[in-house]
């Protein structure tokens, strides 16, 4: 049985993908509002932690 690994983004790349300023990215993380983990003392964002940052983000405004 095999299970897929989630993709894990560095906060620049997930800076990159929502056009956002580094504090911005890190207040997101602060409030719970973008899920991450830390791996050492590197900072990890998972992809559908950001998908799922978007479409809350869209369901708020509908």
């Amino acid at each position: 049985m095999t299970t897929a690994t989630p993709e894990l983004l560095t906060v620049p790349e997930v800076m990159a993908r929502l056009k956002l300023g580094r504090s911005t990215v890190y207040d997101l993380i602060r409030s719970r509002r973008l899920v991450s983990i830390t791996i050492g003392r590197a900072r990890r964002i998972p992809a559908d932690a950001v998908r799922d940052f978007i479409a809350g983000e869209i369901g708020e405004t509908a």
